[in-house]
């Protein structure tokens, strides 16, 4: 059954390995655009495909999107022995600073393991490559998810990551847009406040999102930038949203808040999703899979926009006919280890 309604602008997480009759009654009704898995949702192969069809079937669009963090290192909702286990991408940038040739080839198949795990579950969407550049003294909340400290290698290695998910049938997400990497504190526990001046954020900070600007989906940073907003976080201002992602940084992929129940946002989730989606974000993103909170922020959301459909199309358009094949797993693993030293 394919739906002609336009979705709610939203993606909702679950709350475990199996759809509940009453998450399957609360998708089916207020249809969110996508779904998001966490380690929660995840024990076999078999049972991650059911689960993915059937978030499908309850919203009955074949073609909803199911969203991962399959970042590799400690950002692995996969993990073996079912899995791949892709190391950080910190070490492909550091492999890069040695050997740029062994570098590429090691993350393509890095990659490519990830695209394949992630299609073969009904998964098609990786929220990956993290661009954000780490600076000294930073919390390590981005650490060596980070591909590199300087902004040319992080945009080099996470626009090859990009094309390589892609390549291999998987849309990939640019995270954390406009930066994450001056944060002195963890988002997820509370707000970071970054006081650099605009000058010294265009030319590192943003700079890879600049370069990677056409990667289909973005998400947001939950950090206030001072001399941007001292207001508001990335994800609820309008200037942050429409002067640097969408005016400097020239971003026009579909653009997604990041988690509204991490505390680095206040209010209620009713108030984060309203003020996100006002402020720019296409879609508005709940992972926890709690039924009231996802009530509030779907009774708070609207059907997506005009705009938010155009991002949407363009970015299903971005897969490619021809998909790459999939690496053979374990050469492609024992590969990766000789590469990377």
């Amino acid at each position: 059954m394919m739906s002609s309604a336009v979705p709610l602008a939203a993606v909702f997480g679950c709350s475990g390995p199996v759809l509940t009759a009453a998450e399957r009654d609360f998708f089916r009704a207020c249809d969110p655009l996508g779904f998001i898995l966490f380690a929660r949702n995840v024990q076999t192969p078999d049972q991650v495909r059911r689960l993915t069809g059937d978030l499908r079937e309850a919203v009955g669009r074949a073609d909803a999107p199911i969203l991962i963090d399959q970042e590799g290192g400690r950002v692995q909702r996969l993990r073996p022995p079912q899995w791949a286990n892709i190391p950080p991408m910190a070490r492909f940038g550091e492999c890069h600073a040695r050997n740029p040739d062994a570098a590429f080839e090691a993350l393509d198949l890095a990659i490519g393991l990830i695209a394949a795990d992630c299609l073969s579950l009904g998964v098609d969407v990786d929220c990956l490559p993290v661009l954000d550049v780490p600076q000294p003294g930073a919390h390590d909340v981005i650490g060596d998810r980070a591909f590199a400290h300087d902004p040319q290698t992080v945009a080099l290695l996470a626009g090859r990551a990009a094309a390589r998910l892609l390549a291999g049938g998987v849309l990939p997400v640019a995270k954390h847009i406009p930066g994450h990497g001056r944060a002195l504190v963890d988002s997820h526990l509370s707000l970071p406040r970054v006081d650099a001046p605009l000058e010294e954020l265009e030319r590192i900070d943003f700079a890879p999102f600049a370069s990677c600007r056409d990667i289909p989906l973005g998400m947001t940073a939950h950090v206030v930038y001072e001399a941007l907003d001292p207001e508001h976080p990335a994800t609820t201002s309008t200037r942050v949203i429409g002067d640097i992602i969408r005016g400097r940084i020239g971003f026009d992929g579909l653009l997604m808040s990041d988690d509204l129940g991490m505390k680095a946002l206040g209010g209620s989730f009713a108030d984060r999703a309203r003020a996100s989606l006002e402020a720019g974000c296409d879609i508005v993103l709940h992972c926890s899979g709690e039924m009231t909170e996802m009530q509030e922020v779907a009774g708070a959301a609207a059907p997506l926009n005009m705009e938010g459909q155009r991002r949407w199309a363009m970015a299903r358009a971005a897969k490619p006919a021809q998909l790459l094949p999939e690496p053979d797993r374990d050469r492609a693993l024992t590969r990766i280890a000789d590469l990377l030293g």
